[in-house]
């Protein structure tokens, strides 16, 4: 690389070379998806070739850059000022330079690792150093349900706040781990990113699978040998965490199955079972039979979700809200009137019942 452009460039922005920078090839970036650097160092993209390159560029700077960004084209000695979202392939030629500012305090992941350290360091914050794997459980598992729920609202604003809080648990547990010699966050990601790459020979191999079955059925085959080669003598359900909510855990353990082939040639079969269930549950004789056959019911519709591509946790959470929602019409219907809830006949809550049920 030629140094000389860096320093060119920079008198050219009028600009001292900042203390952090990250200098790129163009072409490095050719394959990328996304920007292979923390987007709070201001960057330096050199030897812009091509209209192409540029294109391509331009699509990988917006998936971490708003496109209200402003960066800057050096070309032949001249200072362009750009939006991100407006960068005008015209405006490049043999040897253009592109400088990205930063994106801003706080935007990258090296910047919140550092500052989860910062909080269990001796000068950090008392409550964080106190910390213990299992005395952040309890947040791990409310920062699952509570992103769970964003997603269910569709509040986008929602989602990205609790996102952040279930990233702040993984990072400050690795960071816990980091401080007691087991493993650092870098560790996490490194054997998150081989897993990926392993378990995708069809996208980081020449594997040829057909279709999303394909993939699925290999995955298990891939999880089976790596049983193997660490000599674990757990089954193909034993991964699936005891602590999950009881139908997504019998929804994984239905998926699992029919990886295999354990599972029926047609739905018909599913229905069918449901009918079974139902007639069982009608047949039984005291209440641990009866509470054996509802589960038995239970575990069967699970399975017709699943046939029907239909998360089973998800729609009953979203049945929930809804009678939730209508209930709460019920409530204020009654409140209106003057009344207390459990002084209405059920003809009379059924009547708002139904007027609640037409609200969209």
């Amino acid at each position: 690389m030629d140094f000389s452009l860096v320093a060119q460039t920079f008198d050219v922005l009028r600009l001292s070379p900042p203390p952090k920078l990250i200098l790129l090839e163009a072409q490095t970036l050719s394959a990328a998806h996304v920007p292979p650097y923390p987007p709070d160092v201001p960057a330096l993209l050199v030897g812009i070739e091509s209209r192409e390159l540029i294109l391509h560029l331009k699509n990988v700077l917006l998936t971490t850059y708003p496109k209200e960004h402003v960066a800057y084209i050096v070309s032949d000695g001249i200072k362009k000022e750009e939006r991100l979202g407006e960068l005008n392939i015209d405006n490049f030629s043999e040897n253009t330079s592109l400088y990205i500012p930063p994106f801003g305090e706080g935007s990258s992941f090296e910047s919140f690792a550092e500052l989860v350290a910062h909080l269990r360091a001796p000068n950090g914050c008392p409550w964080d150093r106190e910390q213990t794997h299992e005395s952040l459980r309890k947040h791990l598992l409310e920062e699952a349900y509570e992103a769970i729920s964003a997603i269910d609202s569709g509040d986008f604003t929602d989602m990205q706040e609790e996102f952040g809080d279930l990233l702040l648990q993984v990072v400050l547990q690795s960071q816990i781990a980091n401080e007691e010699g087991q493993f650092n966050v870098n560790q996490v990601i490194q054997g998150i990113h081989s897993k990926i790459v392993r378990r995708h020979p069809h996208v980081f191999g020449d594997l040829k699978l057909e279709g999303v079955e394909g993939v699925l059925a290999n995955w298990e085959k891939l999880k089976e040998k790596e049983r193997e080669e660490k000599k674990e003598e757990r089954g193909l359900l034993d991964g699936v965490p005891l602590a999950l909510p009881a139908l997504s855990q019998a929804q994984e353990y239905q998926d699992r199955a029919a990886r295999v082939g354990f599972d029926w040639p047609e739905i018909e079969g599913v229905l069918e079972k449901i009918a079974e269930e139902i007639e069982e549950v009608k047949r039984a004789s005291d209440e641990k039979e009866l509470a054996a056959e509802i589960g038995d019911l239970l575990f069967a519709l699970v399975n017709l979700a699943r046939w029907k591509e239909v998360d089973a946790e998800s729609v009953l959470r979203g049945t929930n809200m809804k009678f939730k929602k209508r209930f709460a019409y019920i409530e204020q219907g009654a409140k209106k009137q003057g009344r207390n809830l459990s002084d209405m006949t059920l003809e009379e809550i059924e009547t708002l019942w139904q007027e609640a049920k037409r609200i969209p």
